[in-house]
């Protein structure tokens, strides 16, 4: 009787990685390859297109500067704050906008990598596809907001959207300045400096009774700015509207707040004014039997000045 010797081979199982990630069950292998493909595929065309449709410096300098010297424009390119006892000043998100829209071939924005609970990582970037130039900035945001009783956290998703982008444009900002020549930037610095100086489009009184009005809905006085600029407001020149608009758009874009600059409580920008001196004399008042009710301002022009 023949006997068969049948030889049984056992494949030993490979290794597991500890360190590997196993994949989520829902992703589909072969979608993620096609929008692999198809993201190289779009990449290299915006880079072929960039190549084959140069940039103009010289026109792209030249509607820069048509750009500057429009004021509404000019009014909105600076930005303020104090930081360490000094004040940090520079070109606003909507001026790096625009000098990326009139520079061309440039792709930027941001994009939300993923998002835990709490949580969402972010990352802001500026793509010279010309000369293939990336600068990036990985972040995470959480989704609180900050109040005077504690962080609120958020659960809404416009609200998770406002400060997601919020902190985003910030990011923006410093990767657009880092692809854009330093000389472009300091050309549109300076000419929206003289546009904000050189308006004459109204009068500095009427301009200047504007700034106080806009300034009075955030509780600061007329002698608050007298004590900030070192002289009187009936003396301000347009060289000094330049410093205070750059200030009124910090407190506005959140930036800064109005105790930063003079040194007294801040309001919400949205209206809801924050404890003042007409606060303190309510209280009093109120002690005293006189109840008062106090009616919130109006929301502020941003446009004003």
């Amino acid at each position: 009787m023949n006997t068969e010797n049948k030889i049984q081979t056992q494949i030993a199982p490979l290794p597991i990685n500890p360190f590997q990630k196993e994949a989520a069950k829902h992703i589909n292998a072969g979608t993620v390859e096609i929008e692999v493909s198809r993201a190289v595929a779009e990449a290299q065309g915006k880079l072929l297109i960039a190549k084959r449709f140069p940039r103009n410096t010289a026109v792209a300098f030249a509607s820069m500067m048509e750009s500057c010297s429009r004021l509404s424009f000019a009014q909105q390119a600076m930005y303020s704050y104090p930081r360490g006892g000094q004040v940090v000043s520079g070109p606003s998100i909507r001026m790096a906008e625009e000098l990326a829209r009139n520079w061309g071939n440039v792709e930027f924005g941001t994009r939300e990598l993923s998002r835990r609970e709490g949580e969402s990582e972010m990352e802001a970037y500026a793509w010279d596809l010309e000369t293939n130039l990336v600068r990036s900035i990985k972040f995470t945001v959480r989704h609180l907001r900050d109040k005077k009783g504690g962080a609120v956290v958020l659960t809404d998703e416009r609200d998770i959207y406002e400060v997601t982008a919020n902190m985003g444009g910030r990011r923006v900002r410093a990767c657009l300045l880092a692809v854009l020549p330093p000389d472009y930037v300091d050309s549109a610095v300076q000419e929206c400096a003289k546009t904000l100086a050189g308006c004459n489009q109204e009068p500095l009184v009427d301009r200047v009774k504007k700034m106080l009005v806009t300034f009075s809905k955030w509780n600061v006085t007329s002698e608050m700015i007298e004590a900030r600029i070192g002289k009187k407001t009936s003396e301000i020149f347009a060289e000094d509207m330049v410093e205070l608009i750059s200030i009124h758009n910090s407190i506005r874009d959140g930036q800064s707040k109005p105790s930063d600059w003079f040194g007294i409580e801040p309001a919400n920008v949205n209206g809801n004014v924050a404890p003042s001196i007409n606060n303190i004399e309510v209280k009093k008042k109120k002690e005293k039997g006189q109840e008062q009710t106090l009616v919130p301002p109006k929301p502020i022009d941003e446009d004003i000045i």
